[in-house]
């Protein structure tokens, strides 16, 4: 029963994508990078959710509010203000210009090799770090969560294998073969399914506590874990309060708004207004993001205790200990769909940027639409089969390599934030301004992680978001005094391309507004 409801959950996804695809001309750019350019507000946040959300967050971010509590939700919460933030300021100017990819604007508003180089730095991103610990962390808690080397009498390396190869097989089908619309209309089906099923862990979780009634559970779990509820972490947490204000914001506003694998999917609006509404229904379902990623760590701390060996296994543990059986194969489902998500879309957006900035620009500057498709889809297959081989191997690891990864990530996330910000915002700051914004952005950090790890003990160190702040405001600094001395002639000016409409939605501003309040709120009630 329980194998039978997951593979039909999983079929029917499945189909729906393929019967919603069958009128995208796919022999385009338009049509296969970016769905035809015809994406509504629903679909829209249904795939941002869903990139966004899988095991490293419905598992990690869990473990740890099991060792912290609901200070950790800073990394859901304040992704609704970047989002606000997105769509009334950056997403205007991106379908006004008409991009495929980030990087195809920074070549129009600096030069080719500010693109080459910001192109290669996500793609090293994404090749090297999110694609192969996509593929493991999930295909572990798969492999974990629902046992699978009993249920198929191998090993656990050789359970973790298949796994791997599973879901890396199924979502390299999804993104070379189907585009961009077959991963956005699969994630938003994904998505409808995890906001159920991850809601019903919290909900089993609170009845299990209360004997069988939420608000006793809730009661209960309030009264007798009262430190567990307290959103501002002291300087020892692993997210400060203070780090809400520099570089926790500024983490957040490059993921929302200038990574290639999540804005992909608002530059695939059919206008303006519906990418705007798309990203402010997200914001709204973010906010509530917590009750799935952070609750159900807070539940397992209040039933485990402090007797679960790594926090990790808090959230798996949970689910077999307080879900009923005859919804596990229904839950195992929507969890695979998060994770295919954020690998298929990573793929798909890896072969965009290799297409659009590399093949045809470098190797074939005069190839037709159907050349490039083709070539990307080549280097999807190749890209997606190294992430399989690769993924198994991160298990010979050091331990905790994956928050030294999240750490690192910050070599080319902040540097490639600054030149955006000031290519969008400023006018006369020139190229060579860029290369010198990118360049000593990845020196200093590298530079600050070099001494952290290596040369000075590291409770001595500044936290990392606090330095992803003060280089980031040294980066601007410094390009804006180069476009002071050196600046740019004749200035740059952002040309309409007239490819989608970009008449704004009426409402932006007041529930922008109303989603800044209601996260200050949140922190305020929980203070």
């Amino acid at each position: 029963m329980i194998l039978l409801t997951f593979i039909g959950f999983t079929l029917l996804v499945a189909i729906i994508s393929y019967v919603a695809t069958l009128k995208t001309n796919e022999n385009t750019s338009d049509g296969y990078f970016l769905g035809g350019r015809s994406l509504t507000a629903g679909v829209i946040a249904g795939s941002l959710l869903l990139t966004n959300l899988s095991t490293e967050q419905i598992v990690g971010l869990n473990g740890q509010a099991y060792s912290e509590g609901i200070l950790v939700m800073a990394w859901e919460t304040l992704a609704a203000i970047a989002m606000v933030f997105t769509a009334m300021y950056l997403l205007p100017k991106y379908l006004k210009g008409g991009i495929t990819t980030l990087p195809e604007f920074l070549a129009e508003r600096y030069d080719n090799t500010t693109k080459t180089i910001t192109s290669g730095l996500f793609l090293l991103g994404y090749i090297i770090i999110l694609l192969p610990i996509v593929l493991y962390s999930g295909s572990l808690a798969i492999s974990t969560m629902f046992n699978i080397p009993e249920l198929l009498n191998v090993s656990e390396n050789t359970a973790l294998w298949i796994c791997v190869w599973s879901i890396g097989t199924i979502g390299s089908i999804y993104a070379i073969f189907g585009g961009l619309k077959a991963v956005a209309i699969s994630d938003t089906i994904n998505a409808i399914g995890l906001l159920i099923g991850g809601l019903m862990i919290p909900v089993f979780g609170l009845m299990y506590i209360g004997d069988g009634s939420i608000f006793n559970g809730t009661e209960i779990l309030l009264r007798e874990a009262p430190e567990r509820f307290k959103a501002m972490g002291d300087s020892n947490s692993s997210v400060p309060f203070s780090t809400i204000f520099t570089g926790l914001m500024l983490v957040q506003l490059f993921y929302w708004g200038t990574n290639q694998a999540i804005i992909q999917r608002a530059l695939a609006a059919k206008n303006l207004k519906e990418g705007q509404k798309g990203l402010l229904l997200a914001a709204f379902i973010k906010i509530l993001g917590p009750l799935i990623v952070v609750l159900p760590g807070i539940i397992a701390y209040y039933i485990f205790g402090g007797n679960i060996e790594t926090p990790d296994q808090a959230y798996p543990l949970l689910v077999n200990k307080v879900l009923p059986t005859v919804l596990i194969g229904f839950f195992a489902a929507v969890l695979f769909g998060a994770i295919l998500s954020s690998f298929n879309s990573a793929l798909n957006s890896s072969i965009t940027l290799f297409s659009i900035d590399f093949y045809k620009q470098y190797f074939h500057s005069n190839a037709s639409d159907i050349d490039v498709i083709r070539n990307g889809k080549y280097f999807g297959v190749l890209l997606a089969i190294a992430a399989m081989i690769i993924a198994p191997l991160i298990a010979k690891a050091p331990q905790g390599l994956f928050g030294y990864l999240q750490e690192v990530n910050g070599c080319y996330t902040i540097p490639i934030l600054s030149i955006i910000v000031v290519g969008y915002f400023t006018k006369k700051v020139p190229a060579i301004a860029a290369k010198i914004g990118i360049v000593s952005g990845v020196i200093l950090y590298l530079i600050y992680l070099f001494l952290k790890y290596f040369i000075l003990d590291e409770k001595m160190m500044p936290h990392f978001l606090h330095v992803q702040a003060i280089i980031f405001i040294t980066n601007v600094g410094i390009m804006l005094i180069i476009g002071k001395l050196y600046p740019l002639e004749p200035a740059f000016k952002l040309t309409y391309t007239q490819k989608v409409d970009i008449t704004p939605y009426k409402y932006i501003k007041f529930f922008g507004i109303a989603i800044v309040i209601i996260v200050i709120y949140i922190y305020y009630h929980f203070r």
